[in-house]
C-alpha cells in the first residue's frame, strides 16, 4: 500500500439532508482540527423544507478543505467526493478536479435514484473515464454490520454515514478516537444506537484496510500554527462569544431579543446557554418585535443584541431608526443570505450592503461592521459592542451564511488581554445635572436608565433639542443636530486600527479591496498572483462606515 502525503486537501460529503453529511463533515472537520490541520469548511443546505428525498433539491453537502499549510478558503473543485445517492453524484459532479477520486454508494444508483436525480441511465461507467471511482454498497455494508443488533431496518440504514466516515478516515490515515468519544458521549442514553454507530464506524475503517481495490492512502501532516490553546469554531458561535466577552468587559448584563430566521438563528440557541452569566434570551413574536425588544432593553442599561438577515433586517429598519434617534447602543447582526425577498435562505451572497450603509429614512448613519472568517466573528463581535456602547450608537454587523455556518481553527484569547470598555451608562452616585443630549469629548452621550434617582427625563423618536432633549420643530436646532450624529459617526473611524496591507508591496501596480467572506478566496488569489511575480496588493477592510481615516 502506498502513502502518498498531501501539502492539503479537500473532501465533499453529499447525500440526502437526511443522510447525515452535516454530522459526517463536522466529525472530520474535529478530527483534522484536533489532529493539528488548518481547516476551512463550507455545509451546504437545501433551501426547501423536507425537500423531497432522492431530489437535487434535496441534496446536502459539507465540503471541507484541510492542510499543512495555510487554509483561507473551503476550495474550489474537491480532490474527493462522496455521493451517497445518484442526486448527490448529479449535483457535484464539475466540482470534483480531473482525475479526482469520486467514492459512490451503489445502492443509491437503483432505477428509482436515478429517475429521481434525472438519469436515464447510471452515470457510473462514463465518469471512469475522467475520475478514479470506487463503487461501495454503504448500505449493504452498514446493514451487514449491524446484522446481530435489533435495531430497526430504518434505524440501520441511518448508520450509513458512519460507515462513509470511517472508510475516509482511513483513506487519510486519521484516527478513529475523536469521533469514537462524540458518540459514546452524544448517544450515552441510548446504548444500542451508540453501539450500531461504533460499529459501522469501525466497518467502515475496516472496509479500507480489508478491500483490495485499493492501492493508495493518503497524510496530510500538521499545519505551523501559532502557539496557544485552538478550538474549531463557526461564525454564530464566535459572534456569541464575542458579545459575551464585550458584554463582561462593560459590566453589563446582555440581552438578546430575536426571531428565528436562517442562518441566524443559531445565534439564539447559543447565547440561552449563558444564562448564568446574565445573558437573557427572548423570542419575539416577529422581528419588528425583536427589535423594540432590544431598543426598551438598551434603554434600561443592558447590552441590547438581536440577529437576523435580510427580509427580517427590512422589518426591523423602523425600529432601528428609532434606536439611532435615541442614540441608544445596541448590536444588529445581520447573517446575509441571497435575496430579494425570501430568495436563497441556505446560500451564501453578499447582499444587504448598500441596505445596512443607506437603508433608513432621513440621516441616519450608523457604523456597518463586517467579519473575514468564521473565527474573527468573535474580534468583529467585540468590536461592534466597543463601539456601540463608547459612541451610544446602533451598530450593524455583516456576517453572511458562509461565515456563519464554515467553521475554522480559533486560537482562544486571553480574556485580561482584551481591551477595556467604557460602560455609557450614569449612576445615582452621580450628582451632575443630567442633560440626556449632552455630549462627551467625541460627542456620545450619557444614558440615565428608568428609575436613576434625579436624572428623570424624556426622549422619544421626534427630533430633539440639542442637549436638553425636549421635542424640538425648529430648523436651525435640527440642521445641528443632524450634523452633530453625522460627526459622532465619523468620530467611530478615531477607534479603528491603522490599515496594512494583507498582502503584497505599497507601490504595487494593483491595489485588490475586499470585505467580509471574500476575503480567504481573494487572499489565495493574491498569493498566487505573487508567486508569478504579478505586481498586487490587498486590503482587507473590516470597518464598511464609516470608512477608514487612512
Amino acid at each position: 500500500m502506498n502513502i502518498k502525503e498531501l501539502k492539503n486537501a479537500t473532501i465533499l460529503f453529499a447525500g440526502d439532508s437526511g443522510d447525515g453529511m452535516q454530522l459526517t463533515g463536522n466529525q472530520f472537520s474535529q478530527t483534522v482540527a484536533f489532529f493539528g490541520n488548518d481547516l476551512n469548511t463550507l455545509p451546504d443546505f437545501p433551501a426547501e423544507i423536507r425537500a423531497p428525498l432522492g431530489t437535487i433539491s434535496g441534496v446536502s453537502g459539507f465540503q471541507i478543505h484541510f492542510g499543512s499549510e495555510e487554509i483561507n478558503s473551503p476550495g474550489d473543485f474537491c480532490d474527493v467526493l462522496v455521493a451517497m445517492n445518484a442526486a448527490a453524484l448529479k449535483k457535484n459532479l464539475d466540482k470534483v478536479k480531473k482525475s479526482g477520486i469520486i467514492i459512490v454508494n451503489s445502492s443509491g444508483f437503483d432505477r428509482k435514484n436515478l429517475g429521481l436525480a434525472g438519469y436515464e441511465e447510471s452515470p457510473i461507467e462514463f465518469i471512469k473515464e475522467d475520475f478514479i471511482v470506487y463503487e461501495i454498497d454503504i448500505t449493504k455494508n452498514t446493514i451487514e454490520a449491524l446484522k446481530g443488533t435489533s435495531l430497526s431496518q430504518k434505524e440501520k440504514d441511518r448508520s450509513k454515514n458512519m460507515f462513509a466516515l470511517g472508510f475516509i478516515y482511513w483513506l487519510f490515515s486519521k484516527d478513529l478516537n475523536h469521533t469514537k468519544n462524540y458518540i459514546e458521549e452524544y448517544f450515552a442514553k441510548k446504548p444500542e444506537v451508540k453501539d450500531a454507530n461504533l460499529e459501522v464506524l469501525k466497518a467502515g475503517y475496516q472496509y479500507g484496510e480489508i478491500a483490495e481495490i485499493f492501492t493508495e492512502r493518503y497524510v496530510v501532516e500538521k499545519a505551523q500554527m501559532l502557539k496557544g490553546t485552538y478550538r474549531s469554531i463557526s461564525g454564530n458561535e464566535a459572534v456569541v462569544l464575542g458579545v459575551l466577552a464585550a458584554s463582561q468587559k462593560a459590566d453589563l448584563d446582555l440581552f438578546y431579543g430575536g426571531y428565528p430566521i436562517t442562518p441566524a438563528s443559531e445565534i439564539l440557541h447559543y447565547l440561552a446557554q449563558y444564562k448564568p452569566l446574565g445573558v437573557k434570551t427572548f423570542q419575539a413574536e416577529d422581528e419588528i418585535a425583536a427589535m423594540t425588544s432590544v431598543i426598551g432593553a438598551s434603554f434600561a442599561g443592558d447590552v441590547a443584541v438581536t440577529a437576523t438577515s435580510g427580509p427580517g433586517m427590512a422589518l426591523k429598519t423602523e425600529g432601528l431608526g428609532l434606536g439611532f434617534m435615541l442614540e441608544l447602543p445596541m448590536l444588529v447582526i445581520n447573517v446575509q443570505r441571497g435575496g430579494p425577498s425570501t430568495g436563497l435562505p441556505t446560500k451564501t451572497e453578499q447582499s444587504d450592503l448598500f441596505q445596512a450603509v443607506y437603508g433608513r429614512n432621513g440621516e441616519a448613519p450608523i457604523p456597518v461592521i463586517a467579519p473575514k472568517s468564521p473565527s474573527d466573528c468573535f474580534n468583529a463581535g467585540f468590536e461592534a459592542i466597543k463601539i456601540a456602547l463608547e459612541y451610544t450608537t446602533p451598530v450593524i454587523l455583516l456576517s453572511d451564511g458562509y461565515i456563519a455556518n464554515g467553521t475554522e481553527p480559533w486560537l482562544i484569547p486571553s480574556y485580561d488581554d482584551l481591551p477595556t470598555i467604557k460602560s455609557p451608562y450614569v449612576l445615582e452616585s452621580d450628582n451632575e445635572p443630567y442633560f440626556p443630549y449632552q455630549r462627551e469629548a467625541n460627542l456620545s452621550r450619557k444614558i440615565a436608565v428608568p428609575g436613576t434617582k434625579g436624572k428623570e427625563h424624556v426622549v422619544g423618536g421626534l427630533e430633539k433639542k440639542e442637549v436638553i432633549g425636549s421635542v424640538s420643530y425648529d430648523a436651525e436646532n435640527h440642521q445641528k443636530m443632524v450634523k452633530i450624529r453625522a460627526e459622532k459617526f465619523q468620530n467611530v473611524a478615531n477607534s479603528y486600527q491603522s490599515i496594512s496591507l494583507d498582502q503584497g508591496e505599497e507601490n504595487a501596480e494593483v491595489l485588490l479591496l475586499s470585505w467580509g467572506s471574500s476575503y480567504g478566496s481573494i487572499r489565495d488569489a493574491v498569493k498566487r498572483l505573487l508567486e508569478q511575480n504579478f505586481s498586487v496588493a490587498h486590503i482587507q477592510l473590516r470597518n464598511l462606515a464609516p470608512l477608514p481615516n487612512d
